[in-house]
């Protein structure tokens, strides 16, 4: 049996491809510029093919920056970041959407008001106060200052205003559930699709911090991968391409890795298993 074709369904997905196609471009030039040798970056036409130069470019990286040494230290304040975001933001959230206490409009406007202060007005600020805490060159350092952004605060605000319903608070209040028990067994549950969003975002932007671990950090057991990676810059008295394309690839891999945890998330029923009206 013959099936007309939607046409316009038809070209809806010809440019949804296109699109895809384009932005994966880039991921697929990083990958084939990480096995080539650095002159292979200067060619025209480029090089489009993989080459044999991986595995050469992955001991000069080795050989040039503490490459282990600097991922593990920026997986450890990344993860501490999300993990400590998502659930401070959230707990902020569920209370400033759900619950009504003196002062509830002024504190929100003053979180969103910090959002809109640039965050380079904010490092010689924190820089003095890590530098009385003798925090410098610490993992607090890294960590506490961005542990609670105000986006997050907003993002999971807003989040909580429209999923979860205040009838499912109130049943929990009859059944005996106490304030913060609220928090853990009614919204949490709810708001997870809205935390793995939030998750992705901390990590990401903790991930692909340069400026304030340039900063904050003058010792080279605490660097994390992005300001190792501005050392290759240096490396040679000529940059090799090859080897720089190749950290960046082997940087770029737990990103992908964390976003494929956490996005199926963004399909769950965000009110599954609760009463619905």
């Amino acid at each position: 049996m013959n099936r007309k074709i939607n046409a316009p369904i038809l070209i809806l997905y010809v440019c949804l491809i296109l699109g895809a196609l384009v932005s994966l471009f880039p991921f697929y030039w990083l990958a084939v510029m990480a096995t080539n040798s650095s002159s292979a970056f200067m060619r025209f036409p480029p090089v489009m093919t993989f080459g044999s130069q991986f595995i050469q470019n992955v001991g000069n990286l080795l050989h040039s920056i503490n490459f282990g040494r600097a991922m593990f230290n920026t997986f450890v304040v990344s993860a501490v970041k999300t993990g400590g975001g998502v659930f401070f933001c959230s707990l902020a959230a569920f209370y400033f959407a759900k619950f009504r206490f003196p002062g509830r409009r002024l504190l929100f406007a003053l979180c969103l008001i910090t959002m809109m202060i640039p965050p380079q007005l904010n490092l010689i600020p924190q820089l003095i106060i890590m530098n009385r805490l003798n925090w410098l060159s610490t993992f607090k350092a890294l960590i506490m200052p961005g542990l609670i952004p105000a986006f997050g605060i907003y993002w999971m605000n807003q989040y909580c205003v429209g999923a979860i319903h205040d009838d499912l608070i109130d049943s929990a209040r009859i059944d005996g559930c106490n304030t913060f028990g609220l928090f853990c067994h009614v919204g949490l549950p709810i708001m997870i699709p809205g935390c793995a969003f939030l998750c992705i975002y901390i990590f990401m932007d903790s991930w692909n911090d340069y400026l304030w671990p340039l900063i904050v950090t003058n010792d080279s057991r605490r660097s994390t991968i992005q300001v190792a990676l501005a050392q290759l810059q240096g490396a040679y008295n000529s940059t090799d391409y090859g080897m720089v394309m190749c950290g960046v690839l082997l940087a770029t891999l737990p990103l992908f890795i964390i976003f494929l945890l956490f996005s199926k998330q963004f399909t769950a029923d965000i009110t599954s298993g609760a009463v619905k009206s």
